[in-house]
């Protein structure tokens, strides 16, 4: 592991060690976690941001998925 040197403002501060107290943790396991939370979700959107790209360039047919209807079985 690395050790980093972070500023933050005061307010954030105190959120962080109200956060840890209430997990029973310290800054630096909640930092790490709240660190790699926002890579994924950075990660998902970007997928998704491809995603709803591809669509635009390529929309659905009307009749794409039609051939999928009979199978759907929705449980009554």
């Amino acid at each position: 592991m690395k050790t980093i040197q972070m500023t933050l403002d005061d307010e954030l501060v105190a959120a962080v060690d109200d956060a840890v107290k209430k997990l029973n943790t310290n800054r630096s396991a909640f930092a790490r976690k709240a660190l790699r939370d926002a890579i994924k979700q950075l990660n998902i959107d970007q997928l998704e941001k491809k995603h709803r790209q591809g669509y635009k360039r390529y929309p659905v047919g009307k009749t794409e998925f039609g051939v999928w209807e009979s199978e759907q079985e929705w449980g009554d």
